[in-house]
C-alpha cells in the first residue's frame, strides 16, 4: 500500500484533523495517510515569522516521523498553502515532495489562467513570491485576501462558504480567470461547497495536495537516504541523527 505523510507545519490539532479527512478521502482506500503535526510554531501561520518558524518546524515533523517505527513515506505532502520548508525538505527526501499551494499552482494551471482566494491579508506578497520561485508567475492572475485567516474561517463555515463564494466570483468578474483555487487547510472541503455559486472550476488545496500525490513520481536520483547535509547544533535529536 502507498504510504503518504502528511505534515502540518502548525500547531493545530483541528487542522490535522481536516487534512487527514480530507486527503484520506481524496487519496481512496488504496493509500494510507497519516499527518503529522509541528511540534512548535504557531498555532496557525498567517505572518513571514510565523511562516519561516515553520519551515524549521516541518523539517522537524519530518525527522520525527522518519525516527518512528513503521513503514516510511513514498510521498510527502505539506499541509498548508505557502508550503514553509518546501526547497528544504526536497532537498532532504529520498521521496517527492510537494506542497498545497504547488500543487495547487500545478492543477490550476491546467485550466488556463487563475487566481487565488486564501484567508489573512499578509498572505497576499508571500503568495506572490512562492508563485514566482516556483514558476507559476505567468499563470496566477491575482491574489485575492479576505479579512479573516484561514482558522477564523475555518471555525464558522457557514459565514466563510458566503464569504469565499463572493471572493471567487468577485475574481472571475474582475481578472477574466478561468480557474480559482481556493487556498488554505483550514478551508478544506469549502471549494465543492462554493462551486455551484461560481462559473469556473473552483480548485481546493488539499484535495489538489491528495491528487498529486497519487500520481506516479520518480525518486530523486541525487538523494538515496534522508538526511540533511549540515552538522546540526541545538536541534531535536531526531534531526541531529539525520545531520552529517
Amino acid at each position: 500500500m502507498r504510504q503518504l505523510l502528511v505534515i502540518n507545519p502548525n500547531t493545530s490539532a483541528h487542522v490535522s484533523a481536516l487534512l487527514q479527512q480530507h486527503v484520506q478521502a481524496a487519496a481512496g482506500s488504496h493509500v494510507a495517510v497519516r499527518t503529522a503535526t509541528a511540534r512548535f510554531g504557531a498555532p496557525y501561520i498567517a505572518c513571514e515569522a510565523s511562516y519561516a518558524v515553520a519551515a524549521h518546524a516541518l523539517l522537524d515533523a519530518w525527522a520525527s516521523d522518519l525516527a518512528q517505527p513503521g513503514p516510511r513515506p513514498d510521498a510527502v505532502l505539506i499541509g498548508c498553502f505557502g508550503d514553509p520548508g518546501l526547497m528544504a525538505l526536497r532537498e532532504s527526501s529520498p521521496v517527492p515532495v510537494t506542497g498545497l499551494a504547488e500543487a495547487s499552482f500545478i492543477e490550476a494551471a491546467r485550466h488556463g489562467r487563475f487566481a487565488i482566494v486564501t484567508g489573512g491579508e499578509r498572505w497576499g506578497p508571500m503568495l506572490q513570491r512562492l508563485a514566482q520561485a516556483l514558476g507559476h508567475a505567468h499563470g496566477l492572475a491575482g491574489i485575492h485576501t479576505v479579512a479573516p485567516t484561514g482558522a477564523q474561517l475555518a471555525a464558522d463555515p457557514i459565514a466563510a462558504r458566503a464569504l469565499l463564494a463572493q471572493a471567487c466570483r468577485d475574481v472571475v468578474r474582475q481578472m477574466g480567470v478561468q480557474a480559482v483555487i481556493l487556498g488554505g487547510a483550514g478551508l478544506a472541503g469549502m471549494a465543492a461547497a462554493v462551486q455551484p455559486q461560481v462559473s469556473v472550476p473552483v480548485i481546493d488545496s488539499v484535495v489538489a495536495g491528495a491528487t498529486w500525490a497519487l500520481r506516479a513520481h520518480p525518486v530523486p536520483p541525487e538523494r538515496k537516504a534522508a538526511g540533511f547535509d549540515v552538522a546540526w547544533a541545538g536541534v531535536s535529536a531526531e534531526m541531529l541523527a539525520l545531520g552529517v
